[in-house]
């Protein structure tokens, strides 16, 4: 029985820990070589190890995605390693906690190089690499945030997730023709270390559980399935889509 993503090579950004390291497993889990990009390189290398160990295919590089010298580097050395590139995940994402009237410009323009900037430009160099292969897809993590108006999160990080939703569909409709889909994820709050210490306030875990029609947290399981999904043959019809993974958040 052949796995979902044999012989798939792909390079997932943020991936030395949390939601990025569990994208890079589950696809390692179907057959794909994974690249687990990130600056973090202790710990980038020991999440390559630890893939490697379970049998499969992991291999480490740094990568500052609000670089574009970094970016060109990397595809270099995806090329150089792998021959090429099938699938692109912009996980790596920022999240400065403070409101609109208090944040400080310099702390909004950070929010953008990660969250906009570093897609933006991961597109860029590997759109010829995709093409060279034949085609792939490229997955764009955004939020329900980047869908709606979000009474418990910063305005900053609703405007960084919504340009990536927007990105993501003018990279479908125009790439369309070189056999490259682009598809955007929309988790609701995910059950996080970060996540369970600020549900040691009850009024906060009532107030995110209460928005939630399946009334839990999504799990990183959750999104690196509907990541799987996404970058998998089963998907090869679905561009463009915003995929949310909320629970029915914003069905509500």
């Amino acid at each position: 029985m052949s796995k979902k993503l044999e012989h798939k090579r792909a390079l997932i950004t943020g991936a030395a820990q949390g939601l990025g390291f569990a994208i890079a497993s589950r696809f390692a889990e179907e057959g794909a070589e994974v690249f687990i990009a990130d600056l973090q390189a202790d710990a980038g290398a020991k999440s390559a190890a630890e893939i490697d160990s379970k049998g499969g295919k992991a291999h480490f590089i740094t990568l500052d995605v609000t670089s574009e010298q970094s970016w060109i580097a990397a595809s270099g050395e995806v090329q150089k390693i792998a021959g090429g590139l099938d699938i692109l995940v912009n996980n790596a994402g920022i999240n400065i906690r403070e409101p609109v009237e208090t944040m400080a410009a310099e702390n909004f323009d950070k929010m953008l190089a990660v969250n906009v900037k570093g897609p933006f430009l991961g597109t860029k160099h590997f759109i010829p690499v995709l093409r060279k292969a034949g085609g792939g897809s490229i997955i764009n993590m955004s939020s329900v945030c980047g869908l709606i108006g979000h009474r418990y999160t910063t305005e900053a990080y609703t405007v960084t997730k919504g340009a990536v939703t927007l990105l993501t569909k003018t990279i479908a409709v125009r790439y369309a023709k070189d056999n490259i889909r682009c598809n955007s994820i929309h988790p609701s709050t995910v059950d996080t270390p970060l996540m369970q210490e600020l549900f040691k306030n009850p009024d906060r875990k009532a107030e995110r559980l209460g928005e939630v029609p399946l009334g839990r947290l999504a799990t990183a399981a959750d999104v690196a399935n509907a990541a799987l999904f996404l970058a998998s043959n089963e998907a090869t019809f679905i561009n463009g889509v915003a995929f949310p993974v909320d629970g029915g958040t914003t069905a509500d």
